[in-house]
């Protein structure tokens, strides 16, 4: 019963992690702001996690965009990484470990499992959502579900946000 009342609290709060984004992006325009205040709100919702934001696609790479953590890396070529195969493939991609993803990226080497979002602007991937734990297997299914639901929130503001205050 205890597991039960973990699992529904955990689906709680994670709700309202998507109502918190869904409230950040409502009255904003800048790309940039939103992008900030919405990794902060990650940030403060999902437990166990050391590094969570945005990078932003420009031509062929991944740039670094708002995020919470340690420093990261700035630049990811073309299909490079977790991200880049979120790009490359355009859909989610968890890893329990990363150690055995070819092609990873070590940023941070206290990074041991992974989630990556991409967001769509005009039918188009606009950049990625990346969210790192140092726990091995972080990321559940519950979690992939309402990360894309946050991801469908930023999709959606993407496609009314003020292009001057981000051109890719």
């Amino acid at each position: 019963m205890i597991e039960l009342q973990a699992a529904a609290g955990a689906e709680a709060n994670l709700d309202l992690m998507v109502q918190t984004v869904k409230a950040m992006l409502e009255d904003e325009t800048d790309t940039i702001a939103a992008l900030a205040n919405v990794s902060a709100v990650l940030n403060h919702y999902l437990p166990d996690i050391n590094w969570v934001g945005f990078y932003l696609l420009k031509g062929k790479e991944l740039v670094l965009g708002p995020f919470q953590g340690l420093p990261a890396c700035t630049r990811i070529g073309e299909g490079k990484g977790v991200c880049g195969k979120a790009v490359q493939d355009q859909k989610p991609v968890i890893v329990a470990d990363v150690h055995s993803f070819p092609g990873h990226i070590a940023c941070d080497s206290a990074s041991v499992s992974e989630i990556v979002i991409p967001l769509f602007r005009a039918g188009r991937v606009f950049g990625v959502l990346d969210v790192d734990s140092s726990q091995l297997n972080r990321f559940t299914a519950l979690e992939a579900d309402y990360l894309g639901r946050a991801g469908g929130l930023i999709n959606a503001f993407l496609q009314t946000a003020n292009p001057a205050s981000y051109e890719a």
